[in-house]
């Protein structure tokens, strides 16, 4: 079964889909999943937070 979020495509995103999740604040994680802020943006987070 294929995984989304491993090998080639994350290869493919800038920073190889890294960076400092703006919920939580953790340094260096994938950000992979998309998560709307109370201002209505759309922001990258991470697995964590997904679910905040």
């Amino acid at each position: 079964m294929a995984k989304r979020n491993r090998g080639k495509t994350l290869k493919r995103l800038p920073s190889n889909s890294r960076g400092n999740c703006p919920l939580c604040g953790r340094k260096r994680i994938k950000l992979l999943y998309s998560s709307k802020t109370e201002s209505a943006q759309t922001v990258t987070v991470c697995k964590n937070c997904r679910q905040k």
